[in-house]
């Protein structure tokens, strides 16, 4: 139900603007016309773009599956092999890892979503830019909302590596044990696709200062980037609560 929701609601923005004129009729609310789009979908059927970045993120989806898999698989035959009455290798390896500075960094990736979502709110009614003071939040276009969710992305990166940077001072390499293994192959993997989300926000903002107008390929671009910026986050919540709660 949630996939058709999506695929319904693009497909209404990729044929919004075929009625007449150089330009589309301005969205409600929107401060810039959406141009129209050099290409359209077959009319019925969802945005082309929008349903092939979806098929990506599901074949990415089982990439992380097969991590989590590997990951439990391996946590399952350490604590059998554990001995009575000392603490399992998981429960030592959690024991190095700094929950509350993790909790605090996961909260920053969480909520760059919510300014991402906004983001998208803005694209969509052609807000490119700021139509106020920069004081103003309410002012704000999807450039506004896409540049700080790339600042709370590189937050979350940097504070990624000063996490690495400090277990490895304590001896917590990847060739220590199982679990620190795992623990940097997921974590690592993540890392990188936050760095690929944080590259296609620039490439799109980019595309936005290049461009004479705000087309309709461009809004569609805003929300697939956003799409896999959720998609992160989501994963990233699911390593959270396996790597530093389960034990």
């Amino acid at each position: 139900m949630t996939l058709g929701l999506f695929l319904g609601h693009y497909e209404a923005m990729a044929n919004s603007g075929k009625t007449g004129g150089a330009l589309a009729a301005m969205p409600s609310g929107s401060v810039h016309p959406i141009a129209h789009a050099r290409m359209y979908g077959v009319k019925g059927r969802p945005d082309a773009v929008s349903l092939g970045t979806i098929i990506w993120l599901a074949s990415e989806l089982m990439f992380f599956a097969a991590l989590f898999a590997a990951y439990f698989t391996i946590r399952s035959i350490t604590n059998a092999m554990a001995t009575a009455g000392e603490p399992t290798l998981w429960e030592a390896g959690t024991s190095l890892l700094n929950f509350p500075f993790a909790a605090t960094n996961t909260l920053i990736l969480v909520l760059s979503s919510v300014t991402c979502q906004l983001g998208v709110h803005a694209a969509e009614h052609g807000r490119v830019r700021r139509s106020g003071s920069l004081a103003n939040i309410k002012s704000w276009g999807m450039r506004e909302w896409y540049t700080l969710t790339f600042v709370m992305g590189s937050v979350f990166i940097g504070g990624q590596a000063w996490e690495y940077a400090t277990l490895v001072h304590e001896g917590a390499t990847m060739s220590s044990d199982p679990y620190f293994s795992l623990f940097y192959l997921a974590t690592g993997f993540h890392g990188l696709h936050v760095l690929g989300g944080l590259i296609a926000f620039l490439f799109m903002m980019g595309r936005t200062y290049l461009a004479r107008v705000f087309t309709h390929e461009q809004a569609v671009s805003a929300v697939v980037v956003s799409y896999y910026w959720h998609f992160v986050d989501v994963v990233w919540i699911i390593l959270f609560a396996a790597l530093y709660i389960i034990k």
